[in-house]
């Protein structure tokens, strides 16, 4: 895959949840990625959480970390006033400051994909009007 790839939530959790809907999917596609795989803070704050509300454990999720197999590709800190321009534009959209970071993300790595399983990003374009390419079932 050209480009870096910037992993979503739903992924993440995935993989690191055997059992949870599209888990061989993700393991599938996880296996074809060249680490490390971008995200950002809020994402992974959201996988924590999710990842406790499934009963799992979140060390798996510290250990992709630690491996440098994940990376947070943006600070937020550097990015509020797009941040805020992105939320205002979805606002008729759930949009998370998760996907508005990735949407960022996707801006500032031009030939990035964005791994997810949320089909807002179908909806969603980077600098206004370009499509975000996504690793996504049924994409």
């Amino acid at each position: 895959m050209k480009g870096a790839v910037l992993i979503d939530t739903g992924p993440l959790v995935t993989f690191l949840a055997a059992g949870l809907e599209h888990h061989c999917w993700v393991c599938e596609q996880w296996k074809r990625l060249h680490p490390p795989l971008l995200t950002c803070e809020p994402v992974l704050t959201e996988a924590a959480f999710l990842l406790k509300r499934e009963g799992r454990d979140t060390d798996p999720l510290f250990a992709l970390l630690e491996r440098w197999v994940l990376r947070v590709g943006m600070e937020i800190g550097d990015q509020v006033a797009d941040l805020r321009v992105l939320m205002r534009r979805y606002r008729d959209r759930p949009m998370s400051l998760a996907d508005a970071c990735l949407v960022r993300m996707a801006e500032l790595h031009s030939t990035s994909t964005i791994f997810t399983l949320n089909g807002d990003f179908r909806a969603y374009r980077r600098h206004g009007n370009k499509v975000i390419p996504v690793l996504m079932p049924d994409a």
